[in-house]
């Protein structure tokens, strides 16, 4: 061999070697570091299951969310305290717009207001008058008609038509200009309907116009009492049915409410929202016991906002149906300054609507020049 070569170990000697030396450098480490190494495993346990609790409340809301919403139906119970009633009093009709009649119940000084509603006119549109171009700031309207049709026109461009059965969710936000008009029915009669003016949030008064139409079919209904009753479910629920979401931005319950004589329906309406009923037809008896009262059509029923339920009912020996809208809206906490159909917080915003549409400024500004199509007829 040659001088300078270097012994040659056997390699089983030195992966012993190898090993013990490992397990004495591991257990001097575990010797001198053991508290260092508890903290370490400590923390990393508690990371472990803060991760796993973090996961789990992020899933755990969501969840609560859905049995939320699905538990979020209003039912008549056994214990549920029906509301009183506060006053009953008659729609007066009176001329409105051009040539148009109209009954309203809520905008007088019978009924001023009832937060979140500014105005309620049952309508009849004969041929030949109508609601040409006007403007309306701060507010949302609400029109269901009942017969005929009615087109609309804005200055954005929106056209369109409601017939029998149909809405139009309207929100006048920052600013809108535009026209209603009725159809010219084949057998000359009126156009019938509601409007319901609804105000805004303070924060929602600048927000951009918007429109949804809903048509009849797109409108869910329920019947209760073995089928004396039908409810069409516009907005808001009853008995397990949904309608149709995010129609407006003001959350407001309306019901079409159709009772056969001997029907009646314990309706829930949400704690603390306001609530009122309006009779199209026939004759209904609302409340319970010796609180009763029989109301006619073309009333306002305006209830207390204590209780759970309004109940409604027809006699049995009645010649006819009756026929309500029943109404219910969260009340909104802010003062309410109104100048036509302009609907604001404060006279100062009421005098700065006048002045941009005067200017045709802040959300106006398509107003100067504009004119709709469908109101030509009634300003030629």
């Amino acid at each position: 061999l040659p001088t300078n070569s270097t012994p040659r170990r056997h390699p089983s000697s030195m992966k012993s070697l190898s090993l013990l030396l490992s397990i004495i450098v591991g257990i001097a480490s575990i010797v001198l570091f053991r508290q260092q190494i508890f903290d370490l495993a400590a923390a990393t346990t508690n990371s472990f299951f803060n991760s796993t609790s973090e996961i789990q409340d992020s899933v755990a809301p969501g969840t609560e969310q859905q049995q939320n919403q699905a538990d979020d139906h209003l039912y008549a119970t056994d214990m549920s305290v029906p509301r009183a009633i506060r006053k009953v009093f008659l729609a007066v009709e009176q001329a409105e717009g051009a040539g148009a009649r109209v009954r309203r119940s809520i905008g007088t000084p019978q009924l001023k207001n009832l937060s979140p509603f500014l105005m309620l006119d049952h309508f009849r549109i004969s041929p030949g008058s109508g609601f040409p171009d006007h403007p309306h700031r701060g507010q949302e309207t609400i029109t269901y008609l009942l017969h005929g049709g009615v087109d609309h026109e804005d200055f954005a461009g929106n056209k369109g038509t409601i017939e029998a059965g149909d809405l139009q969710f309207m929100t006048a936000g920052r600013g809108i200009m535009h026209a209603e008009m009725p159809k010219q029915n084949p057998d000359g009669s009126a156009n019938v309907g509601l409007q319901l003016w609804v105000d805004l949030p303070k924060h929602l008064k600048s927000c951009e116009p918007r429109y949804r139409d809903l048509r009849a079919k797109e409108i869910p209904t329920v019947d209760v009492d073995g089928g004396k009753v039908h409810v069409k479910v516009i907005s808001g629920q009853s008995h397990g049915v949904d309608s149709v979401r995010d129609l407006a931005y003001t959350p407001v319950w309306i019901l079409d409410i159709q009772i056969k004589p001997g029907g009646k329906i314990a309706q829930p309406v949400p704690k603390g929202w306001n609530a009122f009923a309006y009779t199209l037809e026939g004759q209904a008896i609302f409340g319970t016991g010796s609180q009763q009262r029989v109301v006619d059509e073309f009333h306002n029923v305006v209830f207390e906002d204590e209780g759970e339920i309004v109940n409604v009912e027809v006699d049995a020996g009645a010649d006819k149906d009756a026929r309500l809208v029943l109404i219910a809206g969260t009340p909104l906490d802010q003062e309410v300054v109104q100048y036509g159909p302009f609907v604001l917080s404060s006279k100062a915003e009421v005098y700065q609507a006048l002045m941009d549409y005067q200017t045709h400024s802040n959300g106006f500004e398509r107003a100067e020049g504009w004119q709709s199509e469908i109101g030509k007829s009634m300003v030629e």
